[in-house]
């Protein structure tokens, strides 16, 4: 599994494995312990992680979430220090502390708490996904753009 794999519903809590698509929308999976199936139609906003990214004050303008979940990983391995219920400056905090260049303005405490909640929720169900791409991976990834 890897990120475009993963897909997060506009409304619903938690995150989806993607499943296949079908006509009326795309079958997706909880990957909670329910492991639950929703058919998300049309209507609904359904968005894959590899898309998302946090807005930063760099020249680029955000950084993929992908990378953000694997800083993460890479520096607290599970234990992110934080309290059962961490308030407002405590989350901006480890924010500045993953990503020192986020954009305060535009990154609202709501989204660190999905973004903490998503993250231990890929450790428990698809820790795979939180490895730096081996140059393997990065070699057959670069190799698929270049053949579309």
């Amino acid at each position: 599994m890897n990120f475009k794999d993963i897909a997060t519903v506009a409304g619903k809590p938690g995150l989806y494995k993607v499943l296949k698509p079908s006509r009326s929308g795309v079958i997706l999976e909880s990957m909670d312990e329910k492991k639950a199936k929703l058919v998300a139609g049309m209507s609904q906003r359904v968005s894959i992680l590899s898309d998302i990214s946090i807005y930063t004050l760099t020249e680029e303008g955000a950084e993929p979430l992908q990378a953000v979940m694997q800083k993460i990983e890479a520096e607290f391995q599970g234990d992110l220090g934080l309290d059962a219920n961490p308030d407002d400056a405590e989350l901006r905090a480890f924010m500045k502390h993953i990503l020192p260049e986020v954009d305060e303005s535009r990154v609202y405490t709501s989204d660190i708490k999905k973004l903490i909640s998503w993250y231990r929720l890929i450790r428990v169900q698809a820790p795979e996904v939180l490895e730096p791409a081996s140059e393997e991976d990065a070699a057959e990834s670069g190799q698929e753009e270049s053949e579309s």
